[in-house]
């Protein structure tokens, strides 16, 4: 770093800017949030300047810059649109030990002022030297997405307890404490604005932990069809929160990236003939490791509802006394379909979409065949590949058109995604031909010639073979 980052605490204090144009009102706005006392030096002030100094909101001094108005400058801004006056104001500041900014000329300035986040008292503030002053305002609408409205106000709400949690959680257990309440429903509700609850729940967490039977939680996650961006804001605070993450075999690499760096991993990924734990080993280790006051984080590819068995995982948590929530993902058939360009229902075409599981091909009372190949409507199969050649005899032999169009989307929405089409009738040949191996989903119906059609128009580099 060039530059440290620090906070300077101007409340109260004089701030000295000399012009009286734009560029100074737009810090003028920034130093007045910030609590500072100005005067605005200038021979001329804009419309909000003037009406500032009219309101003594600032006190304005209508004429130039002379060395005399830096006395009891705590820091000077100069924003004049003159090199020459500009470059005078700065030299006088650095001759005076003042820091001092001069507006959008980083040479001659002592500090910068950095692009902020503000969520008082949170302050997050992006800084690029005075090189890129626009690429630091794009970091900072992406940050402002990530952080909630309120906050500021968890903040406020944790300070409050800061001496409870010191009197009643010993030294080396304040850190795991603070961490769980900031993922913890209780900094859900400060967040939502409902803090008599929140201060009830805080309460009680306090002489649970006092009392040395704090509880943890587990977060069941959808990580979603694989592409990190598409992470939900709330699986992406979670993953940084976490003590233990137990993650599946459609959760990639750059997903588990977003993870904190000294979390404990769990893998239990599952193949078909290939399972590393199972289903019961997993519903043990999730409560076990909620008992120890661990923040889990059970993190599932698409979502866990659709073919996740998050329900199972759910009710054995809750049938254990274990606290637990469900955070939704993208699944696999809308993402996917998505990325492919495929529409999965779409006016004149497919008036509504089913999903089943390839599983079931081998007998599944559950899923009724003759109703699908009937339909009219689109068809997402999941983990179909290593039966498609039931799939296809499924349905054709319950009256689904041979030439029916079909869509295998394989790793859908990474950066290797494959789209294949042809015609059911030769759905298992595709799968072979093409050497489909990775995660896939297949796509049945009309929706597929369209998607086809729309990836070949809009030259979308999909590999597509019909």
């Amino acid at each position: 770093m060039d530059r440290l980052p620090i906070s300077f605490n101007i409340r109260g204090r004089h701030v000295l800017f000399v012009g009286g144009g734009e560029l100074a009102a737009r810090k003028v706005r920034l130093v007045r949030r910030a609590g500072g006392r100005i005067t605005v030096v200038a021979p001329q002030l804009n419309e909000e300047l003037h009406d500032l100094a009219e309101a003594r909101a600032i006190t304005a001094v209508r004429r130039p810059f002379e060395p005399d108005d830096l006395m009891e400058a705590a820091i000077v801004f100069t924003a004049t649109g003159r090199t020459d006056v500009d470059n005078s104001v700065a030299a006088a500041a650095r001759a005076c030990g003042i820091p001092v900014n001069a507006v959008d000329r980083p040479e001659i300035s002592t500090f910068t002022v950095p692009a902020i986040v503000d969520r008082d008292p949170v302050v997050v503030s992006v800084a690029t030297d005075g090189t890129a002053p626009v690429l630091a305002r794009r970091i900072r609408a992406q940050i402002e997405q990530l952080l909630p409205s309120r906050l500021g106000r968890l903040a406020v709400f944790a300070a409050q307890f800061r001496a409870a949690v010191r009197g009643s959680v010993p030294e080396a257990d304040r850190r795991g404490f603070w961490e769980r309440f900031f993922s913890s429903p209780t900094a859900d509700l400060v967040l939502r604005g409902e803090t008599a609850a929140a201060r009830e729940n805080m309460l009680r967490a306090v002489n649970r932990q006092a009392d040395g039977t704090a509880p943890g939680r587990v977060y069941i996650v959808g990580a979603g069809p694989g592409d990190p961006d598409l992470l939900s804001l709330r699986a992406f605070r979670l993953l940084q929160e976490a003590d233990v993450i137990v993650y599946d075999r459609l959760v990639g690499p750059e997903v588990l990236d977003y993870a904190r760096r000294d979390a404990e991993r769990i893998y239990v990924g599952k193949a078909k003939g290939a399972h590393t734990k199972s289903q019961a080993w997993i519903n043990n280790a999730l409560a076990q490791h909620a008992h120890a006051g661990k923040i889990v984080v059970r993190l599932k590819g698409g979502d866990p509802f659709v073919f996740g068995r998050g329900g199972e995982e759910l009710a054995h948590l809750r049938a254990h006394g274990v606290d637990a929530e469900v955070v939704p993902g993208i699944t696999a058939a809308t993402g996917c379909a998505a990325a492919a360009g495929i529409p999965l229902t779409e006016r004149g075409i497919a008036s509504g979409v089913t999903f089943v599981t390839g599983h079931g091909v081998e007998g599944d009372a559950d899923i009724d065949w003759p109703a699908l190949a009937r339909s009219g409507n689109t068809l997402v199969i999941y983990m179909g590949v290593s039966t498609a050649p039931r799939i296809k005899a499924q349905l054709t032999r319950h009256g689904m058109r041979a030439d029916m169009p079909v869509a295998i989307i394989e790793n859908g929405t990474r950066t290797n995604q494959r789209v294949v089409t042809g015609a059911l009738s030769g759905l298992a040949e595709l799968v072979t031909a093409e050497g489909i191996t990775g995660p896939a989903v297949i796509v049945v119906g009309e929706v597929a010639r369209a998607g086809q059609a729309k990836v070949l128009a809009t030259a979308t580099p999909l590999r597509v073979v019909g």
